[in-house]
């Protein structure tokens, strides 16, 4: 599936391809993720980095973590997509059944543009007669988290943070950046260029450590997800490239 399926329409008509974005936003997650890494193994010891270094390292990473999320958005929707549309290419009859399944009982695509991403992934599993995941499993409670780090960068807004210590910690109404930092803190190592002053999140929490962590594990959900319908994982050609350092 990581290869683009090609159709003719007669000897003159156009040539018609559906294109598979979920496995660019993986392959750029993972360039990107490498680069970060390679600025911060670099950097080790050296002092005080130049602010172009610095930017070019939170551009990396960023980034990275923003397509991490993309790859998981547009895998759920790309199969939908497929499903929906009756696009099988599958020479395999019963993988073909199973999506016809799926598009026979999720015809609403309005219904399914307003779920929420994670429950896509869930109803999808629960259509197919597949187990859904366990709200307990460690990697799929680990992409929700990165979801939510998502949203909040994408639709960010502006608020105080208040960076506590001692008995002050936890005092007053949770922000959402205390709620990433109380989710993440213990998660993955912290960005090495943020300053002991500065907060977890974003300073501290985007670093290669993050990016690293995101794509790991929305590829363990994948995986997982695609094993249980028993299909091949649309970037199967491609794992090689996934390398994170």
């Amino acid at each position: 599936m990581d290869k683009i399926p090609l159709e003719m329409e007669g000897e003159e008509s156009a040539i018609r391809f559906r294109d598979c974005f979920s496995v660019r936003y993986l392959q750029s997650a993972a360039v990107l993720c490498r680069l970060g890494y390679a600025i911060e193994e670099a950097g080790r010891g050296n002092g005080r980095q130049s602010p172009d270094l610095l930017i070019r390292h939170e551009a990396f990473i960023l980034n990275s973590v923003l397509s991490t999320v993309a790859f998981l958005e547009s895998t759920i929707n790309e199969l939908y997509a497929d499903a929906a549309d009756d696009a099988y290419f599958f020479a395999d009859e019963e993988h073909e059944a199973l999506l016809r399944t799926i598009g026979e009982k999720w015809r609403n695509e309005k219904n399914f543009d307003r779920a929420p991403m994670i429950s896509k992934y869930q109803k999808i599993l629960t259509i197919a007669g597949r187990s859904p995941f366990d709200e307990g499993d460690q990697a799929f409670a680990n992409v929700k988290t990165l979801i939510e780090i998502r949203n909040h960068l994408m639709h960010y807004k502006r608020e105080w943070v208040v960076i506590r210590e001692g008995a002050a910690a936890g005092e007053g109404e949770e922000t959402m950046v205390e709620k990433i930092e109380k989710l993440l803190r213990k998660k993955f190592a912290a960005n090495p260029f943020a300053a002991k002053n500065q907060p977890f999140f974003p300073d501290k929490c985007l670093g290669h450590g993050c990016a690293e962590w995101a794509i790991i594990n929305s590829v363990i959900v994948t995986d997982e997800f695609y094993r249980r319908l028993d299909l091949p994982a649309p970037y199967e050609g491609i794992r090689d490239e996934l390398a994170t350092r």
